[in-house]
């Protein structure tokens, strides 16, 4: 019997974290009446047409969520808000796609600003003309002429609670906190976006550090769900938010949408299983097509021209309230209804024990009334006068949602990992992509690595976990790094490139 010897073969580094399996094309014909802009986007910028869909569709949101709420299975009403999260790697031109489509708020925002600016000129010299005026009047109320004081407090009954400012034209906020926002829901229109494309500024910044995580993911969880909220604040009092919208879309890299998708309080409070999550595959290195299309220009176009028109129309608000508001209910026409129910009793059905949506009841959960959220955003973007959602517009509702119901299973199943882990592919991500040379000390990883990675007993540990898994070696103790002798170093393995 011959014996035949096979050369070894080095397996390489051992991944920290298991594949993420492919992505089902996006399903953007069902984005029925904005398919073309969806598409149109994705010609001009080449950018994975996942970007573009989930672009238009909050866009979309954005402008159509203040004329009215949805009918849902239940018997109430949901906004038409629309959260959305897209996940894609730095270079997808994902500013690109936002900056595509923007032109329609750019332009009521301009126009509408020169307005507010004159309104905002007269406003601040009527308040400081009743303000004067309330001064005088308190003075005279609390003075020892008996008969002028009367009249004084007769006058200051009549003067009222003074002019009212006009409102902000600011329609998106890119980079805000929970006070924040509420504040700006102060000044603006009642329905505004947050729209953000390097959202790790929001997701690792102030307003979901470890103070104000769950207080943010409840307040942006109350306004998707079109509830009233309270603000209490030490110096501001209490302010009442009733009537508000709000649209999203969050644009975040892998390693940090891995971080948020595995945080049990994102998970637990029911923060995520409110959006629309999508993490299209790159098509970095593909994209060398010249040129576009006349027709994506004039898609985009016509498509911030309509933008523009919704932003422009009255919101319908409560009485002489600007800034709450009244919206009509978007009724289920009867087939509607019953292509709902259906995706409902599936859906329902996979969160049994050991089916399909098992692992993310929180999202399926939610699935059917995003549907009818998704039917309604669509139905009135074709038709703002509509009064209810046609079969047509809940079928491409019904699509859409188990479409980022797989995308939230396939993702979420391999987002769970342990804190030690997790900090091993942080550092690793930052080794492979951002350190320059192929040794590496932990002074170095404490002084210049990933803010996570300061605390040298945490730095060592998460080397030797590197280790452990082949994507560090450690070299022999007295070896020369940079000029100098070290007690402990390591050869970073795979790195395409050498300083």
């Amino acid at each position: 019997m011959n014996v035949v010897e096979v050369p070894f073969k080095a397996e390489g580094p051992t991944p920290l974290l298991r594949a993420i399996p492919k992505s089902e094309a996006y399903p953007v014909a069902s984005l029925g009446p904005i398919a073309s802009t969806a598409r149109a986007i994705h010609d001009k910028t080449q950018a994975p047409i996942g970007i573009a869909a989930q672009t238009v569709l909050s866009l979309a949101s954005l402008a159509v969520q203040g004329f009215a709420d949805v009918e849902t299975l239940s018997g109430s009403t949901a906004p038409c808000s629309l959260f959305c999260l897209t996940v894609a790697l730095s270079g997808e031109r994902k500013s690109a796609c936002f900056e595509e489509v923007r032109a329609g708020i750019s332009e009521y925002e301009v126009a509408t600003g020169e307005i507010f600016a004159l309104e905002k000129q007269k406003f601040d010299i009527d308040y400081r003309i009743f303000s004067e005026t309330q001064k005088r009047l308190m003075a005279e109320a609390s003075g020892a002429n008996k008969a002028k004081a009367e009249e004084a407090s007769e006058s200051l009954g009549e003067l009222g609670s003074g002019p009212v400012p006009p409102i902000s034209p600011k329609v998106v906020a890119t980079d805000i906190t929970l006070e924040g926002l509420l504040k700006f829901y102060q000044v603006s229109r009642p329905s505004i976006g947050f729209f953000n494309d390097e959202a790790a500024t929001f997701t690792d910044g102030h307003a979901m550090n470890s103070d104000n995580r769950l207080k943010t993911m409840a307040g942006l969880s109350s306004l998707w769900n079109g509830s009233t909220i309270d603000s209490i604040r030490a110096g501001d009092g209490i302010a009442t938010y009733r009537g508000r919208r709000l649209a999203m879309h969050l644009m975040v890299q892998p390693v940090v949408a891995r971080t948020l998708l595995a945080d049990p309080s994102a998970s637990g409070q029911g923060f995520l299983a409110r959006f629309l999550i999508t993490e299209p595959e790159s098509l970095i290195g593909t994209r060398l097509r010249r040129g576009h299309s006349i027709d994506s220009e004039r898609e985009l176009e016509a498509f911030a021209r309509r933008l523009r028109n919704f932003l422009s129309e009255p919101l319908p608000t409560q009485g002489s309230n600007r800034q709450e508001l009244a919206p009509r209910t978007l009724s289920l026409s009867s087939s509607a209804k019953e292509l709902l129910w259906q995706f409902y009793e599936y859906v329902e059905k996979g969160q049994a024990k050991g089916q399909e949506f098992a692992s993310i009841t929180a999202f399926a959960s939610k699935a059917a009334e995003q549907a009818a959220r998704i039917a309604a955003v669509l139905t009135l973007w074709d038709d703002i006068n509509t009064r209810e959602v046609t079969p047509q517009a809940m079928q491409w509702g019904v699509e859409l949602a188990q479409y980022y119901l797989m995308e939230a299973r396939r993702l979420l199943d391999v987002a769970v990992v342990t804190p030690d882990t997790e900090r091993a592919e942080v550092l690793r991500a930052w080794l492979m992509d951002s350190w320059p040379y192929h040794e590496i000390v932990p002074r170095e990883v404490v002084q210049y690595g990933p803010n996570s990675l300061r605390e040298t007993a945490v730095v060592k540990e998460t080397l030797k976990s590197l280790e452990r898994s082949g994507w560090l070696v450690r070299l022999p103790t007295g070896t020369t790094v940079r000029g100098q002798a070290r007690k402990e170093a390591y050869r970073v393995e795979g790195k395409n490139h050498a300083v």
